[in-house]
């Protein structure tokens, strides 16, 4: 449908701000957006967008067509999953959303075997290093580490997890083990950076529920947690990680845990969809499919 497709073009420019922004996310060269652009104002016979050197902003035109554009490609996503929900079997387009290195380790394997299985269904699997805000993206399933804030939102869990600190042998060896939160700040902590806050305040409550939070210090940050886990096993540091990407390096002994006697923020993992998409037979089969593979897998992937 072609006008589905101008909403989906203007939807895109309108969230990345910029024609090179936009040109990555739909697999196009500027110019064609420029000219994609363009012609749709030339349609329309309006200016949506006021073009400067440093980003783009929407004219008072541009606002109007965006908000129905959202609001329309939402009755056709519902009209198309109301449609889907009528077939016994699984089948259409399922987009899932999930972080870079837990998409990669694990959810594109199960993914794998669920379109084997499933070989109705399109699967597009995208990893990002932030969490999507559903009601605002075109995804259907999102996996999600924590709480979940969004009441619009529907949550399953798929399997518990932990945020454990860890360290190889070589580093306890050489700097000592800490046996209580206080003396991380005389130790090396790897930083990670996650949605582009530094991560750098862990906290900690005792069995007694006192709560600690200790503003860690050290030489090394990234924004990637397999990196982050790297220079752990190296032995340049404390990290803190969740018990699932931990788990087959403590199992092979290049890392241990340390103050396990505390408490630390639950990192549970969820996946998300609208309410909308309750009954619908690709995501309710897909989820299914997801928690029984996580429970499966629990053995391999537990510390304990």
């Amino acid at each position: 449908m072609e006008n589905n497709s101008e909403f989906t073009f203007f939807i895109a420019l309108s969230k990345y701000g910029s024609l090179s922004g936009t040109a990555r996310e739909l697999n196009l060269t500027p110019s064609a957006v420029t000219k994609r652009l363009s012609s749709l104002e030339a349609r329309l016979g309006v200016r949506l967008i006021n073009r400067t050197t440093r980003k783009l902003s929407l004219t008072n035109e541009g606002e109007l067509y965006l908000k129905s554009a959202k609001e329309i490609s939402a009755k056709i996503y519902e009209l198309e999953a109301a449609l889907s929900m009528r077939k016994d079997s699984p089948s259409g387009l399922l987009k899932v959303n999930a972080p870079l290195g837990f998409g990669r380790n694990y959810i594109s394997p199960i993914i794998s075997e669920f379109i084997s299985q499933y070989p109705d269904v399109q699967v597009e699997l995208m990893l990002t290093d932030r969490p999507m805000s559903l009601p605002d993206e075109s995804v259907d399933v999102c996996i999600q580490f924590g709480k979940i804030p969004d009441s619009r939102l529907i949550a399953r869990k798929i399997a518990k997890n932990r945020r454990l600190l860890c360290a190889s042998p070589k580093y306890l060896q050489q700097h000592g083990r800490p046996s209580k939160p206080s003396e991380l700040l005389n130790h090396n902590c790897i930083i990670i950076k996650q949605n582009q806050q530094v991560a750098a305040s862990w906290r900690f409550e005792d069995e007694l529920g006192y709560e600690e939070v200790i503003k860690t210090k050290g030489n090394l940050l990234t924004n990637d947690g397999e990196i982050a886990l790297r220079w752990a096993i190296e032995g340049h540091g404390i990290v803190m990680r969740a018990e699932w990407d931990i788990a087959k390096y403590i199992r092979s002994e290049k890392l241990e845990v340390i103050l396990n006697d505390y408490t630390t923020p639950e990192a549970d993992i969820y996946a998300v969809y609208m309410e909308r998409l309750n009954l619908s037979a690709k995501v309710t089969t897909f989820l299914d499919y997801l928690t029984e593979s996580f429970l499966n897998n629990k053995n391999d992937s537990s510390i304990w």
